[in-house]
């Protein structure tokens, strides 16, 4: 960090397989231009973090409305309704939020109120790659279509308004099976576990009507697969990203928290970045 510039003060949102981390990280001082300012608690409140594990909870938590006096960037990492409800709150007062639950998106309704300021929304590129190239495609005007497909292990993807025979037959597959194929938003609803993938294709885009998602189930799948297929007029482009699930949480991979810390690098203005 050069010298006389102040820490980008961080507040994360979670402490599950991405926020522990990435709190970590930042307690630790491995974030060069950025520190830990806090965690939100459980009840929605932050508590203001020594940097030493397990994280004290000394002190009654302060509302997300004190964070402009206290924080510069906030990240979540906490789950779609945490990111509707606290992550409008943290942005209309004018912080600036780091998403990782990029499917809460998916609902227009949350978009709206997550994009409309003032703070800025960074959305975490997560799991996948390949963005930087659909966005410039989309804002060129070439991008014609995009279909993400997504590959998981079958007993991750068993949902909870399955039926117990649904259940069964995911538990028991034996080939790899087709389980959807719609907009990013029908994938939401069904699976919202694998949403934040379609969901940060669909953003690269810059049109969700151009994005087509697929979520498959293969019993014999130890890592979680996504194929990204784009066809535009500047060409055909192909990418597949295959990631080792978190030792902490088989749904979540474990490139997320690197994603994010990466993130929160460039936002803390290092001197040369990939844009």
């Amino acid at each position: 960090m050069s010298p006389g510039r102040v820490p980008l003060r961080v507040v994360v949102l979670g402490r599950g397989a991405i926020g522990r981390p990435v709190a970590l990280a930042l307690a630790a001082g491995h974030v060069e231009g950025a520190r830990l300012a806090g965690v939100f608690d459980s009840r929605g409140g932050v508590r203001y973090e020594q940097g030493v594990p397990p994280f004290p909870a000394d002190g009654a938590p302060l509302p997300p409305e004190s964070l402009p006096e206290t924080a510069d960037l906030v990240v979540e990492a906490a789950g779609h309704p945490v990111l509707e409800d606290l992550g409008a709150r943290v942005v209309a007062c004018g912080i600036d939020l780091l998403a990782v639950s990029v499917g809460a998106l998916c609902a227009p309704a949350a978009r709206s109120v997550l994009t409309g300021g003032p703070g800025r929304l960074y959305l975490s590129t997560g799991a996948i790659g390949g963005l930087e190239v659909i966005r410039a495609l989309a804002e060129s005007g070439a991008l014609r279509r995009v279909r993400i497909e997504t590959t998981k292990r079958a007993t991750t993807l068993v949902q909870p308004w399955m039926d117990e025979a649904e259940r069964e037959r995911l538990r028991t597959l034996a080939a790899p099976v087709e389980l959807l194929r719609g907009s990013p938003a029908t994938v939401a609803r069904a699976f919202p576990r694998s949403a934040n993938v379609a969901a940060s294709v669909a953003s690269a885009a810059g049109n969700w009507d151009l994005v087509e998602a697929v979520v498959r189930a293969d019993p014999a799948c130890a890592d979680t697969v996504h194929r990204i297929e784009v066809g535009s007029d500047a060409g055909e482009h192909s990418f597949q990203i295959r990631n080792v699930p978190s030792p902490d949480n088989p749904a979540t991979s474990a490139l997320v928290p690197h994603a994010v810390l990466r993130a929160i690098r460039d936002i803390a203005g290092r001197a040369v970045t990939l844009i």
